[in-house]
């Protein structure tokens, strides 16, 4: 094992003290080509061009002398300290940081980034890292070749974005661009490049900042919250008992993409944004759609929100990870089910409507649960019944989705 590991991160600007005796120490460097070619490095250390960080940490593990890996920005952010230390490698490491790549494209842009959301995206995690920019105001993306400015823009269609895009930060070839989302792939972009994704309404806070990336659930406390707090009007198959199931057996997360199909009120929509989620909100009736995007301006959240009909309108959205059916029966079930969600969750209100929805499921290859559910409020001035609901909750999991 190497006697000593230094990961040096390098920013663009003149190396600290602690950098240069490191370097001068060395007797093996990893790095890309602009490091090794920093006139730092001597000239009787093995080189190792970093590509893949797993293998240079087993070379690394298996030298006789001391060893400094060179990194673009914090090292420790997002960056090759993380592989170095893993337990299969055994190396300890010495970390001499620099500004983050992150923070470098925030400060050219003149923006905070204390509310920002930040994500890496590969080509496995493309998918997940738009779906954060469809849901958030504020993200930077740290891209990687195939997974770039050109592919996040493609993802986001129908979404509107604008793009901070800084390429080759610290160097003598650093460019900052402001495109649109949807003009970015007429462009070829050079790696590496951060981009700074804004856009959506924001909910203005007096509250001074205390949480890096947000407060996911700013505002109300709480969730399944009742029926006041969305102005009132929601349907039947918004219950507070039922869309409180809805939510657990979903399970909405930051990453995923919902379909909130009848989306009715916009009440399962706001609360599944509230959890950090991308939403699409779809439903065929055009006052439906203006009351889930007053729900969305009123909670802060920015679903994106489609007027038409299931399961036809479906045909041109992207791929969902979770699936909520307020309305349209076994048709519509079946039709979500084709694009293989994790989950699916509906209600019916009849058992013979439940039977045909749990089979189709079940048929798709999904596994089924069903609930009767019964709430009954009472009044408490009096513990007298005011309301009584009556539903089957269904839910399909797939067992073999990745997410």
């Amino acid at each position: 094992m190497a006697d000593r590991v230094t990961v040096i991160g390098w920013d663009g600007s003149p190396l600290t003290a602690a950098a240069r005796s490191a370097l001068g120490a060395s007797t093996l460097v990893a790095g890309a080509g602009h490091h090794l070619a920093l006139p730092e490095v001597p000239g009787r250390a093995e080189r190792i061009r970093l590509g893949s960080v797993a293998l240079a940490a087993r070379r690394i593990a298996a030298h006789r002398g001391t060893a400094v890996v060179l990194a673009d920005g914090d090292p420790g952010f997002f960056g090759v300290v993380r592989t170095l230390r893993a337990r299969e490698f055994g190396l300890e490491v010495e970390v001499v940081p620099a500004v983050s790549s992150v923070a470098q494209a925030f400060a050219r842009a003149g923006m905070p980034w204390d509310d920002a959301q930040v994500v890496v995206a590969h080509r496995r995690t493309l998918r997940r890292a738009v779906n954060v920019c469809r849901a958030h105001p504020k993200v930077a993306v740290l891209t990687s070749p195939g997974a770039g400015p050109a592919e996040l823009g493609l993802l986001l269609e129908g979404v509107h974005r604008t793009f901070v895009i800084c390429e080759e930060l610290g160097t003598d070839r650093e460019r900052v661009t402001v495109v649109t989302s949807d003009k970015a792939a007429d462009h070829t972009w050079r790696d590496p490049n951060v981009v700074i994704v804004i856009g959506g309404p924001t909910t203005p806070s007096d509250e001074s900042a205390w949480l890096a990336g947000g407060a996911p659930s700013a505002g109300v406390r709480g969730w399944a919250l009742p029926a006041a707090e969305y102005g009132g009007g929601l349907g039947e198959g918004e219950t507070e008992p039922l869309r409180a199931a809805q939510l657990a057996r979903t399970g909405p997360r930051v990453g995923d993409l919902v379909w909130d199909i009848g989306c009715g009120g916009g009440a399962f929509t706001a609360e599944a944004a509230r959890f950090g989620a991308a939403v699409i909100a779809v439903d065929r009736d055009p006052d439906a759609c203006a009351r889930t995007l007053a729900t969305a301006r009123r909670f802060g959240v920015q679903p994106q929100i489609v007027h038409g009909k299931a399961p036809h309108i479906l045909e041109d959205l992207p791929e969902p990870d979770v699936v909520r059916i307020g309305g349209g029966g076994a048709a519509v079930v079946s039709a979500v089910a084709d694009r293989r969600p994790e989950r699916i969750v509906t209600h019916a209100a009849t058992r013979d409507a439940a039977e045909l929805i749990g089979r189709d499921l079940t048929e798709h290859g999904y596994r089924v649960e069903c609930s009767l559910l019964q709430s009954v409020e009472l009044d408490t001035r009096a513990w007298t019944e005011k309301e009584r609901t009556v539903g089957f909750l269904l839910s399909g999991e797939l067992p073999d989705r990745n997410p």
